[in-house]
């Protein structure tokens, strides 16, 4: 019988999982990141690199801040695993597939993916298709945002400790909700175990940008708008960090796309780095 609740991806999810696939087929090596799985998964045919949003203009710098915020999120919970952190939520999991390219860490690390229903019962019957059989570190947490579901409540009857810590990442979420949504997410990361820590990607205000870049930006706001997924929510880095502060994280720092390129990109010949309009808050409890 067919799932009634396995419709189609979130096509925002499907174009962050195609860049991460062209970093690797159309970037030189080193790859910060090598992620295939996610272009298997969404199955987009065969010309899906001609697609507009794979062509459009500054899309190097795109998929460049796709695949360093990425990698930045799995090398810190590779890092607070190796200091005994057991639990690793995605908020809006999309088609990440750090559960099954981190097997590694599947030992000392549950991952709690955390995503609307529809998504999710799409993502498991194509790695079933695929051959991905369930691992036993990944746990499915469907929330209907629409419906007014809490993420925290459907994350702890899903299996999650509240009383231990945990690395909690919100990547290219936060520009699609409004602000007030975006505080009571800071809250209730604020309130997790001693020890975690909340990683979240934010967008800069088009007026703190260059020229070139906020060129870009405007034209990622054009498109979001166009499908029905606007960009609600932009942020000086200070602003954020202070409202992390405030909502009771005991630290906040801005981790800026020049040291993501100092620390992914040095030495790279063909220039690739990220452009200064996504950026970084890692707060920790």
């Amino acid at each position: 019988m067919a799932d009634p609740q396995r419709t189609v991806p979130d096509h925002t999810a499907v174009r962050v999982a195609l860049w991460r696939a062209l970093h690797v087929q159309a970037d030189a090596a080193p790859h910060v990141l090598d992620d295939e799985l996610g272009l298997a998964l969404a199955d987009p045919g065969p010309e899906w690199r001609e697609r507009g949003d794979m062509t459009m203009p500054g899309v190097e710098g795109v998929r460049a801040s796709v695949v360093a915020r990425a990698r930045f999120v799995e090398d810190l919970v590779a890092e607070r695993a190796a200091a005994g952190v057991t639990q690793y939520v995605v908020l809006g999991a999309g088609l990440d597939t750090f559960a099954q390219r981190r097997p590694e860490l599947g030992t000392s690390v549950k991952v709690f993916e955390v995503d609307q229903p529809g998504t999710q019962a799409w993502k498991r019957g194509r790695l079933a298709e695929l051959g991905h059989v369930t691992l036993p570190w990944q746990t499915f947490v469907p929330v209907d945002f629409e419906a007014g579901d809490s993420w925290w409540e459907r994350l702890t009857e899903a299996g999650f400790d509240p009383g231990a810590p945990a690395v909690v990442a919100s990547t290219g979420v936060s520009m699609y909700l409004s602000h007030e949504a975006n505080v009571a997410t800071l809250r209730q990361a604020a309130a997790l175990a001693p020890g975690s820590v909340f990683a979240s990607t934010f967008l800069m205000p088009l007026d703190l940008l260059e020229p070139d870049q906020r060129m870009v930006q405007e034209m990622s706001m054009r498109n979001a708008a166009a499908s029905g997924t606007p960009f609600v929510s932009l942020y000086a880095p200070e602003d954020l960090r202070k409202a992390a502060l405030a909502a009771g994280f005991a630290k906040a720092a801005h981790v800026s796309p020049d040291e993501l390129a100092e620390r992914y990109f040095a030495g790279r010949p063909d220039g690739l780095r990220p452009p200064r309009a996504e950026q970084f808050l890692v707060a920790e409890v």
